[in-house]
């Protein structure tokens, strides 16, 4: 049943919302902006999958997400702006190469934002949902 899909995504994303802010608790800032990118994505495919009986792409980037899902258009600027701070935080965060440079744009306060800047988004997705 689609609905148990979408449940799926959401609750993924509240998983991943308490492990955001556990790693905000603990400084590990690198892994509060994964985790707030993990939530973005795992909303938007939440979105997908109310929509279509497909599984969402294996992709991670937001924008195309929010493309496939036909929201793309809905969302504001503020919106766009987490998107294109989170988007390369998936990628650099697995690759320690980048590690260093990402570390020092993820200061406590930017990590707080972050976290409260996707919790609205998380809010936004499950209001479109009707949850």
């Amino acid at each position: 049943m689609m609905l148990d899909k979408v449940e799926y995504w959401l609750d993924l994303c509240d998983y991943d919302l308490e492990t955001a802010k556990a790693m905000q608790n603990t400084r590990r800032y690198l892994y509060v902006g994964f985790m707030c990118h993990q939530i973005a994505e795992k909303g938007f495919k939440a979105i997908i999958a109310s929509k279509t009986d497909d599984i969402p792409p294996k992709i991670h980037a937001l924008q195309r997400l929010a493309e496939i899902g036909g929201f793309f258009g809905e969302l504001n600027d503020k919106q766009f702006a987490l998107l294109d701070f989170l988007t390369p935080l998936q990628i650099e965060a697995r690759y320690p190469e980048h590690k260093e440079r990402i570390v020092q744009q993820l200061s406590k306060e930017r990590c707080e934002k972050l976290i409260s800047e996707t919790e609205e988004l998380l809010c936004w997705i499950k209001t479109k949902l009707g949850k």
